[in-house]
């Protein structure tokens, strides 16, 4: 049952529906003529308000020869192919490829268009449910042309939209905040560890620290290294549980350990190394190279010098990228405990390290931060957009809180 006062309408109803085109690459004359034009390259720009700028710009002579149009500053656009269910409002005319569809609310006193782009947020998880497609997910034409909106009155839309946009404007300074915690921590480990490093003492590995190549002794967690967070249970993972002989190659780890995983990924070119700290001790794979630092080391220093990827150089410098052994990097374990690190005084590794760990603690407040900030939003675009709460027109904007 809708809200008293609430309508279900098709979009196409209230709002002129549109789309674009790409105009030919064989003619430079269609490129580069000052037409902002978004494309698949932008949909990092999108989900953020409005779209203000885009990777490449067409000519007027690009939408002359072409189906591209300009569509009006204000206009609601969302990808319906690769980054299914992205939108975003256009701060300035522009077009757009066949990989959007834009809706134009310009003229129409039914459809607010920032109640619009608030909507296509709440509806992304459906859109890309629906999407198919093999290699790039899509969304056909036809869905469109089907697709209902719930409407409040319009001056109902523009309050719920002034009140969604107050959060968004809270999370986009939560999210600038972090952006520039990381930033500097990555501007104090050039500064403090990869510059710092000159001044100290290069020491191979195996001079510092002994190879770990115990087996179980009893029932414990079976633990494997994720490049982005560290130690993570395995059958949390992969939602299976291995036991018996599957585990009698695996190495005991305890706390205050490292291990080198040499699987690529993104974060991590050549490999990552981490220490164990949320569990007393742990069973690995029998790949990694596990190892102990000695008394000379402060764990918690090189427990960064190893996230800053010190050692992609080294590492980088022993792999033939023809040779792979079950997905991993060919480093033999004797090679990788023969790195270089530096070794700076205990007292200059405990001040680093006591720098670098308040930027981690400073970086995880305002993640957890944005992620209340996130959580609040859409726990109140749930009951606004569906009318299961309603606001009242001459109330002040929600203030969004802080965690």
């Amino acid at each position: 049952m809708l809200p008293d006062g609430w309508r279900d309408v098709l979009l196409d109803s209230v709002a002129q529906r549109g789309s674009g085109h790409t105009p030919s690459k064989d003619n430079p004359d269609n490129w580069n003529g000052g037409v902002k034009w978004v494309s698949l390259a932008d949909s990092w720009r999108l989900d953020r308000g409005y779209v203000e700028d885009t990777d490449k710009m067409i000519s007027d002579i690009g939408i002359q020869n072409s189906s591209a149009v300009i569509h009006p500053a204000g206009t609601v656009v969302m990808s319906r192919d690769a980054g299914v269910g992205k939108s975003g409002v256009l701060a300035s005319p522009m077009a757009v490829s066949q990989h959007f569809i834009a809706w134009d609310c310009s003229k129409s006193k039914e459809l607010h268009n920032w109640f619009l782009y608030h909507w296509l947020q709440y509806e992304k998880p459906e859109f890309e449910r629906i999407a198919v497609g093999s290699t790039i997910k899509t969304i056909g034409l036809p869905y469109f042309k089907r697709l209902k909106i719930k409407l409040p009155p319009l001056a109902e839309q523009q309050r719920i939209a002034e009140i969604l946009g107050a959060w968004d404007t809270a999370i986009f300074g939560a999210r600038r905040l972090l952006v520039n915690s990381r930033k500097q921590k990555q501007a104090l480990i050039q500064r403090l560890i990869f510059r710092g490093s000159g001044e100290h003492h290069q020491h191979p590995l195996s001079a510092i620290s002994e190879r770990v190549q115990r087996r179980s002794d009893g029932e414990n967690p079976v633990l494997m290294i994720s490049a982005a967070t560290g130690f993570l249970r395995q059958d949390q993972k992969y939602s299976r549980f291995m036991a018996g002989k599957s585990l009698d190659d695996y190495i005991l780890l305890k706390r205050g350990e490292f291990a080198y995983n040499k699987g690529n990924s993104k974060l991590y070119e050549f490999g990552c190394v981490f220490p164990l700290e949320d569990y007393e001790q742990g069973l690995v794979p029998h790949v990694y190279v596990c190892f102990k630092l000695n008394e000379i080391c402060h764990p918690e220093f090189f427990k960064y010098l190893f996230e800053a990827d010190y050692l992609h150089d080294q590492l980088g410098a022993m792999v033939n990228t023809g040779v792979r052994n079950n997905g991993l990097l060919n480093i033999r374990p004797d090679d990788f405990m023969n790195v270089k690190v530096p070794v700076p005084p205990i007292e200059r590794q405990r001040y680093v390290a006591g720098i670098l760990a308040a930027a981690s603690e400073e970086i995880k407040l305002l993640q957890a931060n944005l992620h209340a900030l996130q959580t609040q939003k859409h726990a109140l675009m749930v009951d606004l957009l569906t009318g299961k709460r309603r606001v009242h027109l001459s109330q002040p904007t929600a203030e969004p809180k802080a965690a």
